[in-house]
């Protein structure tokens, strides 16, 4: 009874590390590139279903593909939960609650819903149903960090992005309130009240160009005036997003090159030390070359 059980423990913390991206089984690597594979073909299949003369004439395919990427994720799900009981030595159902209420277990257990949801309730809206499925391409934000890296940096330029939303509001008011007195008594389809023009000052400060075009000089004034405020903004928002996505490289990169000095201070590298190195390298997504150049530079430090 203990080798069964130290068996099955065995095998659940091989299925974690396969599917949690372990740099030393070649097989999750194989995995990763089978689910990537996977969600984009159904991501498209689901997207080609949505026009009517490819739905008529392969529909029967895209129900039979739909029926087999549910199974496919649905065990994938079911292995996840499962496996990740292994994670905490002192509780089974600690990791897996921690997945089951994560950012990717919901995304995971979204992949599968619209499936079962119209299963069990026929008269849902497809449209809806077709939406919530094309949401499983949030599934590759597990395996490129593109995304967390975009979520990250905006959280740490929180009070940044605050003051600019704050000047864009202001931009916005401003923008809608002159244009209603300027355009209001001619256009009052579109100008006759504040809030009717707060969706063309909305539309021209993020597009730099509106849905309504002005007739009286004052209006054109004004709507270039905008346009320009709206080229601001972007510049703007630009300069705060390429600041922390450099930001989160840069600190990556200073979390490797700090756990690579450890490593190398006491100038033995053991077993464990190096499948953390090799962990926090799939982790940052960093290159082989970029490891290469921090292990150098570390080892020169240390020379010194």
């Amino acid at each position: 009874m203990q080798e069964f059980s130290a068996a099955k423990s065995g095998l659940r913390q091989i299925v974690m590390e396969i599917l949690d991206g372990s740099p030393n089984l070649v097989l999750s690597k194989y995995v990763e590139w089978m689910i990537t594979i996977v969600v984009l073909v159904n991501c498209s299949a689901v997207i080609l279903d949505s026009v009517p003369e490819v739905h008529m004439e392969f529909k029967d395919f895209f129900h039979e593909l739909e029926f087999w990427s549910v199974m496919f994720f649905t065990l994938e799900y079911v292995l996840r939960v499962w496996s990740l009981g292994a994670k905490y030595a002192d509780s089974a159902w600690r990791g897996r609650r921690g997945y089951i209420f994560s950012a990717f277990g919901l995304v995971d257990f979204f992949a599968t819903m619209p499936y079962y949801m119209h299963v069990f309730f026929p008269y849902l809206d497809l449209r809806i149903l077709r939406v919530l499925r094309l949401l499983r391409i949030l599934k590759l934000s597990k395996y490129n960090s593109a995304l967390q890296d975009l979520f990250s940096a905006v959280y740490s330029e929180r009070r940044a992005f605050s003051s600019a939303a704050f000047l864009l509001l202001i931009a916005t008011i401003v923008a809608a309130s002159l244009m209603h007195f300027a355009e209001g008594h001619v256009q009052p389809e579109q100008f006759g009240t504040i809030p009717h023009a707060i969706y063309w000052a909305i539309v021209t400060i993020t597009s730099g160009y509106g849905n309504v075009e002005p007739v009286t000089k004052g209006g054109e004034v004004i709507a270039l005036l905008t346009g320009f405020v709206g080229v601001c903004m972007a510049a703007i928002m630009t300069g705060i997003v390429a600041s922390a996505f450099a930001n989160q490289l840069s600190h990556k990169k200073s979390a490797y090159k700090a756990q690579l000095l450890q490593v190398l201070s006491d100038g033995v590298v053991s077993d464990a030390e190096r499948d953390t190195l090799k962990r926090l390298q799939v982790q940052f997504r960093l290159s082989d070359k970029e490891v290469q150049n921090m292990l150098d530079q570390a080892q020169g430090k240390l020379k010194e």
